[in-house]
């Protein structure tokens, strides 16, 4: 079992930055792809971004393709999301997502991964 926990949503400005943080339980976090998810109101669950075990490999969804960046720090069992540019259409509950799967082409797919955290809100105003 994997416990996560978002932290770093919040109300802010367009054109901020943002970091936000997903801290996990256990000892085997390295060994999970690890992905950042959003859902605005009335919306579908939509992908964010993806990174591999080792952080070797990271996806984007097209709408934050250069503006946001997915690391991870094996070694604090957490994984970041950032942007330094907000736009009022970030406006979402941002939740993270482990998989124990290899990263593959299903890396943006709700159901590749097994656990979830509860969401932090993300409210951007312009």
């Amino acid at each position: 079992q994997v416990q996560l926990v978002e932290s770093g949503g919040g109300l802010m400005q367009a054109g901020a930055s943002l970091r936000l943080a997903c801290a996990a339980s256990g000892r085997t976090f390295s060994s999970y792809v690890m992905g950042w998810f959003r859902q605005a109101p009335g919306k579908e669950r939509e992908f964010v971004a993806a990174i591999s075990r080792n952080g070797g490999i990271r996806s984007y969804a097209d709408s934050v393709k250069g503006r946001f960046t997915i690391s991870r720090d094996n070694t604090k069992n957490t994984v970041y999301l950032q942007t330094n540019s907000l736009k009022p259409e970030d406006t979402a509950v941002y939740y993270c997502a482990a998989s124990p799967k290899f990263f593959r082409d299903t890396y943006a797919s709700i159901p590749m991964y097994d656990y979830w955290g509860r969401g932090t809100q993300v409210t951007v105003s312009s």
